[in-house]
């Protein structure tokens, strides 16, 4: 991988792991379009594909630094009974909302990979998520208005559950984890700014597992000279890149409240199709 190549992959994943359009789906379609010859699933792109996610994991802290530090604040006890009672819930709502991730993950995520890894099986699901954020955005419309204001320490269990079965979407390649989660919020009655500040709230944890267990998976490998830098450059652009597309968005979600997913499912569906015909 030419350092170039490394630098649009970094901004593609920084973008699209937040955006409602799946960072994997890109990562397996782009270097096809353009008919690059790089291995997605060799040892070598391991690494790389370690420091862009620990880049866009820290994009994600640095911008919700603020909600942690209140949370855990109130967790503490230091803002009142009533701010404590509700952080722990928060807590544990993104706990739950976790562990569907986790379970799915650990059983199926390498045969799912495998079966669906390559660049049509990517555009086809990218179709779909299109379709499925175009359809959510319909459905919500009818008649929901009146509770989008819920806050999320308000959800329950079930919910929480419901909105971590959505995340596990995510590992078909073209499914959007942070689109299936925003998705997941808005049937369980948030608003698309409450749902998706939820979406990257759990996204930290899940893409720090991911990365943890990714760095496991490459302690054999030897790296080629030079390789480690291209990738530190990489997870510099990509966390930047995250950076501000989760400014961008939080508040575009806020700004765009009766149809903030239909940009985002045209733009799957176009790029899916176009894709899935010019590779086919």
């Amino acid at each position: 991988m030419t350092l170039l190549q490394a630098i649009i992959i970094a901004i593609i994943q920084g973008a699209t792991e937040l955006f409602p359009v799946s960072s994997l789906g890109h990562a397996a379609i782009v270097p096809a379009l353009l008919h690059w010859s790089v291995d997605l699933h060799g040892d070598t792109f391991l690494p790389f594909l370690v420091m862009l996610h620990l880049g866009t994991a820290t994009a994600l802290l640095l911008f919700f630094w603020g909600d942690w530090r209140a949370l855990l604040s109130g967790a503490s006890g230091r803002d009142g009974v009533q701010r404590q009672i509700e952080s722990v819930r928060i807590f544990i709502l993104l706990g739950v909302a976790t562990v569907p991730a986790v379970i799915v993950g650990g059983l199926f995520e390498h045969m799912i990979r495998h079966l669906f890894g390559s660049a049509r099986y990517a555009a086809i699901f990218l179709t779909l998520n299109g379709a499925m954020l175009l359809l959510t955005e319909r459905i919500r419309g009818r008649g929901t208005q009146n509770v989008l204001s819920r806050p999320i320490a308000s959800l329950g269990m079930v919910e929480a559950v419901i909105i971590g079965l959505c995340q596990c979407l995510a590992f078909f390649p073209g499914i959007s984890r942070s689109g299936a989660c925003i998705v997941g919020g808005l049937v369980c009655r948030l608003s698309h700014e409450n749902a998706a500040r939820f979406s990257f709230l759990m996204a930290q944890p899940v893409i720090l597992m991911a990365t943890v267990k990714e760095a496991f998976e490459m302690r054999h490998i030897t790296l080629a000279p030079g390789q480690l830098q291209t990738a530190g450059i990489a997870a510099v652009v990509a966390a930047v890149v995250a950076l501000f597309s989760t400014v961008i968005l939080m508040r575009y979600f806020h700004d765009h409240e009766k149809w903030a997913l239909q940009p985002f499912g045209y733009y799957c569906i176009a790029m899916g199709v176009f894709a899935f015909i010019y590779l086919g």
